[in-house]
């Protein structure tokens, strides 16, 4: 497969920046650096979404999320809702690093997104980001009402280590008596935290985001080798993903996560859930959230779009 020369001149454009890795940075610094890289990335929000931020109760107490609505939605109508985590390694990223993202979600899915400003490694480790984005889920199946939320037309969904905790709580959900999941958006998720797959070894370095950079994730989140196969780090190796949400899975092409994406996908068809599986051959990792640098990213939020408004509102 051949990589966008988009893709090409993003690697040759880090190159040149000489940015420091981030496993020779603290945690503090990498989130500096990754929220400074951002703007430029995913440019303004856009204008036809209504935006509002709040608190709700959390595990450690109250939790910052942002919820998006279209802005031609009458205020008093209740949508259909996308619970959503954010990417960046469990270490970093937040509300403001996936902003365009949430909100061209809502508008062109014409849906209401709730993102959940998780609890961030190595000050909180596993399970904290699990536990948060449980306690986001949970607070608008028996509240979203009051934010305009259908809690009876739900999907989940999240990029990298974010699609990783989407998953898991999906997995969650299924367990523990709901909610009902109407859909599962995992764009680029990291599913295994034990297995090495290929696309490991043949996009090793070069590519964005790294394997050394995994393993700096991995030791921040789950210092504790033993917990690494738990399903809520590991959500292949659960021991069954039957009864499932149907499931968009969005892989990259240059990706060391790519081959645990296949993965994770085939094994849900095996299991009986409905998934899809879209590879977008030649981007890198993270590619959903630079829309100012990559057309790719402005094709693949529309399909996720496309799948989230059929789930939601037209199946609905």
């Amino acid at each position: 497969m051949a990589l966008d020369p988009e893709s090409q001149r993003l690697i040759d454009l880090m190159a040149a920046a000489n940015r420091p890795a981030w496993n020779t940075l603290s945690p503090k610094e990498a989130r500096d650096l990754y929220l400074s890289l951002r703007p430029a990335a995913q440019g303004p929000r856009p204008k036809d979404v209504k935006v509002a931020d709040r608190f709700i109760p959390g595990p450690a107490g109250d939790m910052a999320v942002r919820l998006y609505r279209p802005a031609n939605a009458p205020p008093d109508r209740v949508l259909p809702g996308l619970v959503y985590a954010h990417g960046g390694g469990w270490v970093f990223g937040n509300l403001d690093s996936h902003d365009v993202l949430c909100a061209q979600l809502a508008v062109e899915a014409g849906i209401a997104v709730f993102a959940i400003d998780y609890r961030l490694a190595p000050e909180a480790r596993f399970p904290g980001a699990f536990d948060d984005v449980v306690a986001g889920l949970q607070w608008v199946a028996a509240n979203g009402a009051s934010v305009g939320m259908d809690s009876a037309k739900l999907a989940i969904g999240g990029d990298s280590a974010g699609g990783n905790l989407a998953a898991a709580v999906a997995l969650w959900a299924r367990d523990h008596g709901g909610p009902k999941l109407r859909l599962q958006l995992l764009a680029y998720p990291v599913t295994d935290a034990i297995g090495r797959a290929e696309s490991y070894r043949r996009y090793e370095d070069g590519y964005g985001l790294n394997a050394v950079a995994m393993e700096w994730f991995f030791d921040h989140y789950t210092p504790d080798k033993a917990m690494r196969g738990d399903w809520r780090v590991s959500p292949l190796r659960a021991a069954s993903l039957a009864g499932l949400a149907p499931a968009l899975v969005i892989t990259a092409g240059y990706d060391p996560l790519r081959d645990e994406g296949r993965a994770y996908a085939f094994r849900l068809q095996q299991e009986g859930t409905l998934t899809d599986l879209v590879e977008f051959g030649g981007m890198l990792h993270g590619f959903l959230s630079s829309p100012m640098l990559l057309h790719g990213a402005r094709r693949g939020t529309s399909l996720a779009a496309a799948a989230l408004h059929e789930a939601l509102v037209q199946r609905a």
